[in-house]
């Protein structure tokens, strides 16, 4: 299930070009056009899901292969023995933009804390 208005299912379908960092059947990853990390993908769902509050119990595995993903990419890019940060925006305070669920892997520099 796809949102036609919404860029991230748009990249996913390859409507709109990006730089593929990983895709199967139920995820998709792409380097970000704007980073803020020498290393900034984007890990989405292919199924339209707004944010957070909209995971069901039906979601739950993919959840967890979406992680998965984030690990293995983390391996892949050479920021795994470094470190790195996984990060969720949920909702307008949260600084969610895009309403597609997703998450950022940061990393190749040292991440400071708070984030925001």
């Amino acid at each position: 299930m796809t949102d036609s208005n919404c860029i991230f299912c748009k990249i996913s379908s390859g409507q709109i070009p990006s730089k593929v960092a990983f895709e199967n059947d139920e995820i998709f990853a792409f380097h970000d056009i704007a980073p803020v990390a020498p290393v900034h993908v984007l890990i989405i769902p292919k199924k339209h899901i707004v944010g957070l509050n909209d995971l069901g119990a039906e979601d739950v595995t993919l959840l967890g292969n979406i992680m998965r993903v984030a690990q293995s990419l983390a391996k892949d890019l050479g920021i795994d023995k470094t470190g790195y940060r996984v990060v969720n925006n949920c909702g307008s305070d949260g600084g969610q933009t895009v309403h597609h669920l997703h998450f950022h892997l940061l990393g190749g520099r040292s991440m400071t804390w708070p984030p925001g």
